[in-house]
């Protein structure tokens, strides 16, 4: 049974330097929330996407959770991680000896299978977070990306919520540079 009362929140972001480049630097972050405690983690590697990076810091992320039946809560900047898993994309690769719509391979199944075998483990719930945002900038309008947290997440979350959801992305922005500055030495 899961404790919807306190989750477990995961804010996760991939990045990459060079993300079409013959050789690049890619990085990830990822905050881990359980009430008062936090974990932190990051890594890189090289010659890789962003949206491998992305998928890597929750795959990271989960793999640090030491019990099962917990409710979970990820936020990411990542459309490709939160559409998949909010639409269920992964039924039907299953059911279509994984691939597509298009019919063609689905990439990076290494990391879905990966983040996949944690579904069932769980009771989750994903949300799409604007990235990069500073919400201290003149040039922020936080009302209105308040608006469209709330218009594709649902109206479960303040004001003040958004705003450190918006605080701990940044924070795993800040860790998958850490990831990129680690392998480009």
């Amino acid at each position: 049974m899961t404790n919807k009362e306190k989750p477990v929140n995961i804010y996760t972001d991939g990045a990459c330097s060079g993300n079409q480049s013959a050789r690049n630097f890619g990085g990830w972050g990822a905050v881990l929330e359980y009430g008062e405690y936090k974990k932190e983690n990051f890594g890189g590697e090289i010659d890789t996407t962003n949206n491998r990076m992305e998928l890597t810091a929750l795959a990271a992320a989960l793999e640090m959770l030491n019990r099962e039946n917990l409710f979970i809560r990820v936020f990411s900047d990542s459309s490709y991680l939160i559409r998949c898993m909010n639409e269920k994309w992964y039924v039907n690769w299953g059911k279509n000896g994984w691939k597509n719509s298009a019919n063609k391979l689905v990439e990076n199944r290494d990391l879905w299978e990966r983040l996949l075998v944690h579904l069932p483990k769980h009771e989750f719930q994903f949300f799409l977070v604007k990235g990069h945002v500073d919400p201290k900038s003149p040039k922020t309008d936080t009302d209105s990306l308040y608006k469209k947290f709330t218009d594709k997440n649902g109206s479960g979350f303040s004001k003040e919520e958004f705003l450190y959801v918006i605080k701990m992305n940044n924070l795993a922005d800040a860790l998958a540079n850490k990831g990129i500055d680690s392998v480009r030495k």
